[in-house]
């Protein structure tokens, strides 16, 4: 069974709603993402993501912007997904979780499901998400 791991939430000050975050709920950074910070509370892995302009194909909104799903087969998981009226956005990406202190993605696959409701897809899972 998929178990969802992962969330992402937009915001146009990161630093400010990582603190709160961090304050109000006790979670622990644990790395940097690509355009945010990581965060945990030892089971789930929540990205606080600066608000950019949008990818072609994905729908970009402040608050709960994506979740994402670690799974054992991402190809398999991937083709429900395109069968249930889904699509992906990109092609397969391998993805090796390195120091965290350094910019990372974690998702293999990035999809967008039949309400344009955007899931990562992975199975190397995210920092700080058990």
């Amino acid at each position: 069974m998929a178990q969802i791991k992962h969330i992402a939430i937009r915001t146009h000050d990161v630093e400010k709603t990582a603190a709160f975050y961090k304050d109000a709920f006790g979670l622990e950074q644990v790395g940097a993402g690509q355009s945010g910070i990581y965060l945990t509370d030892g089971r789930l892995n929540i990205a606080i993501l600066s608000f950019r302009p949008v990818v072609e194909g994905e729908s970009m909104k402040l608050g709960v912007d994506h979740i994402g799903f670690a799974v054992d087969d991402v190809d398999a998981t991937v083709e429900r997904i395109k069968k249930l009226g889904g699509k992906s956005l990109n092609e397969r990406r391998e993805v090796t979780p390195g120091d965290p202190a350094k910019p990372q993605s974690y998702f293999e696959v990035k999809c967008v499901g039949p309400e344009d409701q955007v899931i990562d897809v992975s199975n190397a899972g995210w920092i700080g998400a058990e």
